[in-house]
């Protein structure tokens, strides 16, 4: 039986096998957040539209884990029209290959 059973990599596309893992890593976070704000605010999916321009039928799919396509870009800037203020920060790493996280 335990062979059957894998330690994830706490990156779940990565597990499936997507090439743009991280990527769909990082969207993922984004998507939760704007869904909290959503919800938090008990906006409708129309209200969300009109504010980011975003159709309503692809703000449905974005909040249901359908955001390929997507730039990161594009979901930050729907941050920002929720209300937020996005900072990004670069730094050094010490000599080797950076990582890109979304806190």
């Amino acid at each position: 039986m335990d062979d059957f059973i894998k330690k994830g990599s706490g990156n779940v596309y990565e597990d499936l096998g997507y090439n743009d893992a991280e990527s769909m890593k990082i969207k993922s976070a984004i998507v939760s957040r704007i869904s909290g704000i959503i919800e938090e605010r008990k906006m409708t999916q129309k209200e969300v539209s009109k504010l980011t321009g975003i159709p309503q039928s692809r703000i449905s799919n974005i909040l249901n884990g359908q955001f390929r396509g997507v730039s990161e870009f594009r979901l930050l800037a729907c941050l920002s029209l929720l209300g937020n203020d996005l900072e990004i920060r670069v730094k050094p790493t010490g000599g080797h290959q950076g990582k890109i996280v979304f806190a």
